[in-house]
C-alpha cells in the first residue's frame, strides 16, 4: 500500500497531494487544513486550489514559481498544517419535497430496500452529509455518506434529461442537480434551492467541508419556496 501523504506532478504548472486512498471525514479534514496552510504559504503565487475527496490540486503561476518550489511548500504546510484548524463546515439545510410525483426512483428504491417510499425518505433525510467534491457541472456537490440500507447503483441506461433541484443518489453518494442535464443516478425528490447562481458573490449555497442536512417538507411548501414540476 503506498504511503501518505504523496505529492505528484500534475501538469505543467501543477502539482496533486493526496491525503489518503479512499474518502473520510478524516482525510476530507486533513485536505481543508492543507488548504488553509496552502494559501498562507503561497499566497499570490497560487492560481487555485481545487479539493477533492482525498487530494488537493494546486494550480500555480509558473511565471512566478516551480514545481521544485512549490514541493517544498507544500511539505513544509504538511508538517505544520496540524496548527490549522481544518474547516469544520457550515451545516446547511436543504428542503427536498420526496415524493413519487418528484423522484422518479423513489418508490423502486423503496422496494429495493424494503423499506417503502416513505422509509427511503426519512432515512435520506435523517443524516447530515460532508460535501467532499464539486465537479461534473457546475454546483454539482458530491455529498456523502448514504446509508447503506438505501444505497443503488447508477442506472443502467441514463436519463437524457435529469430537471433541476433533483435530488438523487448514486452508490453511497448524494446530489442535488443544479441544472437539466444528462444524468444516471436514482432520482427521490427534488429541492427549490438554486444550487448554481453565476450571478452571485458566493454561485453555491455549499462548498467542500461543509455539511447538507436535507429537510423534508411538503407540496405547498415545496411550491412556496419556489420550486417547480
Amino acid at each position: 500500500m503506498p504511503d501518505y501523504p504523496k505529492i505528484e506532478v500534475a501538469g505543467e504548472a501543477s502539482l496533486i497531494v493526496y491525503l489518503g486512498g479512499a474518502s473520510s471525514p478524516e482525510v476530507s479534514a486533513g485536505v481543508q487544513a492543507l488548504a488553509m496552510a496552502l494559501r498562507e504559504r503561497l499566497a499570490d503565487l497560487t492560481e487555485d486550489l481545487i479539493p477533492s475527496y482525498a487530494s488537493l490540486l494546486v494550480l500555480f503561476d509558473p511565471r512566478r514559481t516551480d514545481h521544485d518550489k512549490v514541493t517544498a511548500l507544500v511539505h513544509a504546510c504538511l508538517a505544520e498544517a496540524g496548527r490549522f484548524e481544518a474547516y469544520s463546515g457550515r451545516l446547511v439545510d436543504v428542503p427536498v419535497y420526496y415524493a413519487p410525483e418528484s423522484g422518479a426512483d423513489l418508490e423502486a428504491l423503496g422496494e429495493r430496500s424494503g423499506l417503502g417510499w416513505r422509509g427511503v425518505a426519512e432515512l435520506h433525510s435523517s443524516v447530515e452529509y460532508r460535501v467532499y467534491a464539486v465537479g461534473f457541472a457546475p454546483g454539482f456537490a458530491y455529498l456523502g455518506s448514504v446509508d447503506e440500507r438505501i444505497a443503488a447503483p447508477r442506472l443502467a441506461t441514463p436519463r437524457q434529461s435529469v430537471p433541476p433541484g433533483a435530488v438523487a443518489i448514486a452508490d453511497r453518494q448524494t446530489a442535488v442537480y443544479p441544472s437539466s442535464s444528462p444524468g444516471g443516478w436514482n432520482l427521490i425528490g427534488r429541492s427549490p434551492m438554486c444550487m448554481f447562481d453565476a450571478s452571485r458573490e458566493e454561485p453555491m449555497p455549499v462548498r467542500v467541508g461543509d455539511r447538507v442536512r436535507f429537510v423534508p417538507v411538503d407540496r405547498d411548501r415545496y411550491d412556496a419556496l419556489g420550486g417547480a414540476l
